[in-house]
Parts: C-alpha cells; structure tokens; sequence
C-alpha cells in the first residue's frame, strides 16, 4: 500500500478503483495522536469504560440526514474475540444505538480467522477477505440501509468485503461509519500521518 493512498480529493484506490461495497464513510477524525491513543487503551488495553465517551464521538460524525434503518459492527472471529473479551466495534454500535434509537444486529459472521491486515498490501488485504463474511438471516437486512460500524478505516478493505456481502443479502445500501480514519496523504517519511480534519 503506497503511503500516499487517497488523492486530492481524499478518494481512496478503493473508491478510484470502482471496488468499494459502501455507499458513503463517515469518521470522527484522524488516527492519530489522543485519539489514536485513546482507541489503543480501549482496544487492546481493555479500558472498556471508553466505549460511552468514544462512542459519542463516532456518533457526532454520522450526519443526521443518513435514512438508516440498523446498524451492524463488524464481527471479529470467535477466537479473537474471546481472548480480547469483546468485540470493539459492537461495544461503539450500542452507544451510537442507545443515542440514535436504531437497532443494533449482529447480521454479519466471520468464517474464518485470518491474518492481521496491517502487515499485508492493499491486493492481499482483498485476497485476506474474500469470502470471509457471511450474513446468516438475509431476511434481517434485506431491503434496508445499514449502518456499518467500525472502530478504525485504514483502506476500507474490511467495510467494503462487508458491505458487499450485506448487499448480496439483499440491503439497499451501507453506510460506514468509524471512529477514526487514517489520511496516508500526509505521511511522513517516518510513516507517521500527520492530523487532518474534516470526516472521511
């Protein structure tokens, strides 16, 4: 993956490219310093307390003006989640739900474990997912617009493996929403990005 992975216009190679199952992306902010940090505590120190005030503030970032109907986290595989204790994306899910009204489903299910995207390219990361997620009940999402929910979007590998299969399920469309994205636009040669603002 090239370190300067969105054009001018902040299009990722997966929107140039045509390959992206989601409709539209939503984030809070860059991955980066305190926020970054502050996702690390939550995710891998096991700070869970940090879902309600991280929670909101994915939740500032989805426009009001989305016509969602339910919203699905991204699932983990069984065994990570049980070493990890709980699954990121759906602790977020429940606090934007108990804010928004909507409905949280776990409609998606990982087939398999897989290897850590971070260490792969933006080709094997696509290789890494295929056929990776299922959605067992399609009659759950069929014909609604879901509100796809992750902690971070780095190339948006994951969301789009989901949203097309939310889509071969029969959901109208996906929108995603995270609470941070990384902007490789601003690398720096160290490959630390540097902040940006605006949502994705």
């Amino acid at each position: 993956m090239s370190a300067a992975s969105l054009d001018s216009s902040g299009r990722c190679a997966l929107c140039l490219e045509g390959t992206r199952g989601f409709d539209a992306a939503y984030s809070f902010g860059a991955y980066d310093g305190r926020l970054r940090d502050l996702i690390h505590l939550f995710k891998y120190a096991g700070v869970r307390s940090l879902a309600k005030p991280l929670g909101r503030m994915a939740n500032a970032a989805l426009p009001r003006t989305e016509p969602v109907d339910l919203i699905v986290p991204v699932p983990m595989h069984w065994l990570r989640r049980w070493r990890r204790g709980f699954n990121q994306a759906e602790s977020l899910a429940r606090v934007v739900s108990r804010r928004t009204g909507l409905g949280v489903c776990t409609a998606l299910r990982r087939t398999r474990k897989t290897a850590a995207q971070a260490v792969l390219t933006h080709a094997e990361r696509r290789e890494n997912l295929a056929g990776v997620f299922r959605v067992p009940r399609p009659e759950i999402v069929r014909g609604k617009t879901i509100l796809l929910m992750d902690d971070v979007f780095t190339t948006g590998a994951t969301a789009s493996a989901c949203a097309q299969v939310l889509k071969k399920a029969g959901a109208k469309a996906v929108i995603l929403l995270t609470l941070a994205r990384v902007d490789r636009r601003w690398a720096e040669p160290s490959g630390r990005s540097e902040k940006f603002s605006g949502d994705s």
